[in-house]
């Protein structure tokens, strides 16, 4: 069969609000990746970019995924994956997941969609717990699904896509790297009562907003009391660059992931 090609693209994971269980995909940029049947069974990585990311399949998010894959088809199957990152890795647009949901998309293809998307959101998982040392899909499931996604739950998996009005993304890259695992280890382990009361109203508000189509409501709702305070401290500039955005007529925004990169909703470009 002839090697498949795809793009993998970029996301926005949390939409401020939504902490691993909203996210965005992004029309670019995109990973380019290519994945070809291989006579050794197993999983081969080569890299065509400039990150000198590891190709050993266990070192490698691509690999774990694809491992994982492998674990439910004939133990004589073996993948070749091509991958030329243009999301750059610790830039807080799902650089990772990308790799992960990629890899097994262009794989489920080349095996005639033997998978369901479900299935390819629990192998992309195991990848991103390498990135990250935990499972989340909030990345990978607008990778996966496109628009916004709504994560409720994980175990068991149970992912619904969203509707929502025409809107524009800016997004800012700090040019600083922000690794997704540091800006885990930083996060309180414990919430006050009234954060969390706060964090679900704006949460609901959010979706709401969006299957409404009200913007002001959108707007209202793009606030975090949890995260964003604290992974805030990371990226220099942040607040003023939030607020510079609000006064040129942004709907709201923040921390794009992890970060470092800042994102903004708005009805105008």
């Amino acid at each position: 069969m002839k090697p498949v090609k795809i793009l993998a693209p970029a996301s926005v994971a949390n939409l401020v609000c939504g902490f691993d269980v909203l996210g965005m995909s992004l029309a670019n940029p995109a990973d380019e990746m290519t994945i070809s049947f291989s006579n050794t069974p197993g999983v081969k990585i080569i890299h065509e970019d400039e990150y000198n990311l590891p190709e050993d399949a266990e070192k490698n998010v691509s690999g774990v995924a694809l491992l994982a894959m492998l674990k439910e088809l004939d133990p004589s199957t073996g993948f070749e994956l091509r991958v030329n990152k243009c999301i750059k890795p610790g830039s807080g647009l799902g650089s990772s997941a990308a790799s992960c949901a990629g890899a097994v998309a262009a794989a489920n293809i080349l095996l005639g969609n033997k998978f369901s998307k479900e299935d390819l959101v629990r192998f992309a998982m195991a990848g991103e717990k390498l990135a990250s040392g935990v499972k989340h899909a909030d990345n990978i499931a607008p990778c996966l699904y496109g628009g916004i996604t709504l994560i409720r739950s994980i175990h068991p998996l149970d992912i619904i896509k969203l509707s929502f009005p025409e809107l524009y993304v800016t997004v800012v890259h700090p040019q600083i790297e922000v690794k997704t695992s540091d800006a885990r280890q930083i996060l309180r382990k414990q919430v006050l009562l009234k954060d969390a009361i706060k964090q679900w109203g704006n949460i609901a508000g959010l979706v709401a907003g969006f299957m409404q189509k009200d913007y002001e409501l959108i707007g209202r709702s793009l606030e975090d009391v949890i995260i964003e305070p604290v992974r805030s401290i990371l990226i220099p500039g942040f607040n003023e660059v939030k607020q510079k955005c609000k006064e040129a007529g942004a709907l709201g925004g923040g921390i794009s992931g992890s970060g470092p990169s800042v994102f903004m909703l708005s009805t105008e470009e």
